[in-house]
């Protein structure tokens, strides 16, 4: 049955393995099941250890004893050189050569024919088979026909002669020593030269073993001496770096130079061991090494080795232990204190007190130390990344990390802005005497309300949504305008810059400019406004009737009356009668128009007959204008012409209220004026030049 067969295959496994016998990835079914590549795997290493493991030679074991073995004894045979057991074997002669030196009585080796290859291999197989009792483990053809035969069976199968020659007992050598006598192949005086000759060789073999001995012997315990010295000799910087340098430096050497160390006794060892041997073997006195290089010294000295390592992982565990320690401390003083004073500024800045100005100053001076606890943190940052190289994950010493600490400190800065800034818009909302205190508050929560980022600033849009949360709308183009002219003048939308718009719009609501403004908002900046528009504002319907019927109106294409309300702004005659005498005339070459003080009349300002370079200059560079200038070019292939060209100039440096009035009043001068052919509005010299009204005259003519 399977089951006994694999039975007996694991007797055999468990006696090979008991002993000493190491044998890899092969258990009773490979054997049952005739796994070729293990089993051959497991009878090489079988031969390797009863075959092949106990040849020794002078010191060399297995393969290299086994070889040198051969060189020794073939090398008087001058046809004969071993040097591997592979081709030094193909051609027989090295056979007959280990045959004849151990029995020259089973051949004669001067006869053989050196040539005949397969002759002589087979006749050492027949010989070693029949008369030494050496089975054929290879063919005539494993050995002459190869191109390289196979190492492992030649190496098994001479083997086989080393232990047949080494068992020879002494009749036997008798025998053949009278066998050789009677053939005449040795003589007296010859057997006494080798004998002579061998114990000469005994003799050197053994001084040059124990001279080897002695001097790895020497270097060994100068080098277990030298670096137990080293370690001695080595002080802790109480740098991490260093301290696993070192650890790092010692598991090298265990794992390298220990190794080599490790192997090199065992070899001197077996060295003084061999020695030994030899000279029982032949009876002579035993070896005694020099004072302090006996094996038991060596043994002395790996001891010392052994207990010098131990101290010296345990000191470099402990540095490290130490140095860990030390980190944790450090971080740890490092971050309670930087927390504690950002605890310390935090209390400083809520008891900040008295007049605004005082704590503003007050307030500026805390923020000035920010850049310094922004240092202080770096270093904070450096201890914890030193702890982080160090492997340095708990702290009980402790409760904050740096990003703990790096929140806190943000979020002080922006308690300080936000500190200043209260303080900032206090400031100006005390000083704006002509509002109430209930606008001030629905002014500042609404500021608050839409500046998301919390800067103290509004951009465009948060402006814009700021006025309409409290009722107030502009056009797109007015809204430029407004947020343009506040960065310019305050550098940014602030508070002050906020309130300050909101008390130009709210602080005399009955002014014509702000009158006017508010009908453009409900006519959502056309130049008039609808009975629907005005149902649409809220206003009462008193108000509306009244106003129908006080504002003139002209029907539009569907007949519904549409009401002019900036026919408040009126229009001087003598504005008409420059226009007629620059148009008719031929009088003037341009016109200059400005409102007059009140902002209730359009006048003439100037009159000129002189070159556009002129007009350009007159052309005031922080207040609006209105102009009109004859503007005559020469069109390509179709002569002279003249267009009559109104202007609305509106520099960026103009305050937005007059901004906003001239653009309120633009329509009710520039209805008046009939015959306008072309029209300009410039912000700057650049929108007004001569080249871009040539070139849109042109596109128009």
């Amino acid at each position: 049955m399977r089951v006994q067969k694999a039975e007996n295959a694991t007797k055999a496994l468990e006696f090979i393995t008991s002993r000493g016998v190491k044998l890899t990835n092969i258990g009773p079914e490979d054997i049952i099941d005739g796994n070729l590549k293990l089993i051959l795997g497991m009878i090489w290493t079988l031969i390797l250890r009863f075959t092949i493991a106990d040849i020794s030679e002078e010191g060399l074991s297995a393969k290299e004893g086994l070889l040198l073995w051969c060189q020794r004894k073939t090398a008087p045979y001058k046809e004969v050189d071993v040097q591997d057991f592979s081709h030094s074997w193909s051609d027989g002669l090295a056979l007959c050569a280990l045959i004849h030196c151990h029995r020259p009585d089973l051949l004669d080796y001067d006869k053989l024919d050196k040539g005949d290859r397969h002759g002589n291999t087979a006749l050492a197989f027949q010989i070693a088979a029949e008369h030494l009792g050496i089975p054929q483990l290879l063919e005539v053809e494993d050995l002459c026909d190869s191109a390289r035969p196979d190492e492992r069976s030649v190496m098994t199968y001479i083997a086989s002669f080393f232990h047949a020659f080494s068992s020879m007992g002494t009749s036997d050598r008798i025998f053949i020593i009278r066998v050789s006598v009677f053939m005449g192949n040795a003589d007296q005086a010859e057997t006494e030269s080798r004998r002579v000759e061998n114990f000469a060789d005994l003799m050197q073999s053994v001084w040059v073993i124990r001279t080897d001995y002695e001097r790895r012997a020497r270097l060994l315990l100068a080098n277990l001496e030298e670096v137990q010295n080293q370690w001695a000799a080595s002080v802790f910087t109480g740098v991490y770096i260093d301290a696993k340098e070192e650890q790092s430096n010692f598991n090298t050497y265990k794992q390298t130079t220990k190794r080599t160390w490790v192997t090199e006794r065992q070899d001197v060892i077996t060295l003084f061991g061999n020695v030994q041997t030899k000279l029982k073997t032949y009876s002579l006195a035993e070896y005694v090494p020099p004072k302090g290089l006996a094996p038991s010294d060596l043994d002395d000295a790996w001891q010392r080795l052994l207990k010098s390592e131990a101290h010296r992982s345990r000191g470099i565990n402990a540095e490290i232990r130490k140095i860990k320690e030390d980190l944790r401390k450090k971080f740890a003083d490092l971050a309670n204190a930087f927390e504690k004073r950002l605890h310390d500024v935090s209390v400083e800045l809520t008891m900040i007190e008295g007049p605004l100005e005082d704590q503003q100053q007050e307030a500026k001076e805390i923020q000035k130390r920010i850049p310094l606890l922004s240092e202080d943190l770096a270093v904070v940052a450096a201890a914890e990344a030193e702890c982080m190289a160090a492997n340095v994950e708990e702290n009980d010493y402790t409760v904050f990390t740096w990003q703990d600490l790096e929140f806190e400190l943000e979020l002080l800065v922006q308690n300080i802005a936000k500190k200043i800034s209260f303080i900032d818009n206090q400031i100006v909302s005390r000083n704006m005497t002509n509002l109430t205190p209930a606008q001030l508050e629905q002014f500042e929560s609404t500021f608050r309300y839409f500046d998301k980022d919390e800067t103290n600033t509004l951009n465009q849009m948060e402006m814009m949504a700021a006025l309409a949360s409290l009722g107030i709308v502009y056009s797109d183009q007015d809204m430029d305008f407004i947020y343009e002219q506040l960065v310019a003048d305050y550098g940014a939308v602030t508070f002050e810059a906020f309130i300050n718009l909101l008390v130009g719009i709210t602080e005399d609501q009955t002014t014509p400019d702000q009158l006017l403004e508010s009908f453009q908002g409900i006519a959502h900046a056309k130049p008039f406004v609808t009975e629907l528009d005005l149902r649409l504002a809220h206003i009462p319907q008193t108000a509306i009737d009244y106003l129908v019927k006080a504002m003139p109106s002209t029907p539009n294409e569907s007949g519904e009356p549409e009401y002019d309300y900036a026919s408040g702004v009126g229009v001087n005659a003598e504005c008409l009668s420059a226009y007629q005498e620059l148009k008719l005339g031929k009088k003037h070459k341009f016109i200059i128009y400005q409102l007059n003080a009140q902002n209730t009349e359009i006048v003439v300002e100037k009159t000129s007959s002189g070159t556009y370079e002129d007009f350009l200059e007159s052309l005031p560079e922080d207040q609006p204008r209105f102009a009109v200038f004859d503007f005559e070019f020469e069109k390509e292939g179709a002569g002279k012409r003249n267009k009559l060209t109104f202007f609305s100039w509106s520099p960026d440096g103009s305050k937005i209220k007059q901004k906003m009035v001239y653009a309120s009043s633009k329509d009710a001068l520039r209805r008046s004026l009939q015959g306008i052919a072309l029209e300009i509005q410039g912000t700057d010299l650049e929108e007004v030049s001569y080249e871009t009204v040539l070139d849109k005259a042109n596109k128009g003519a």
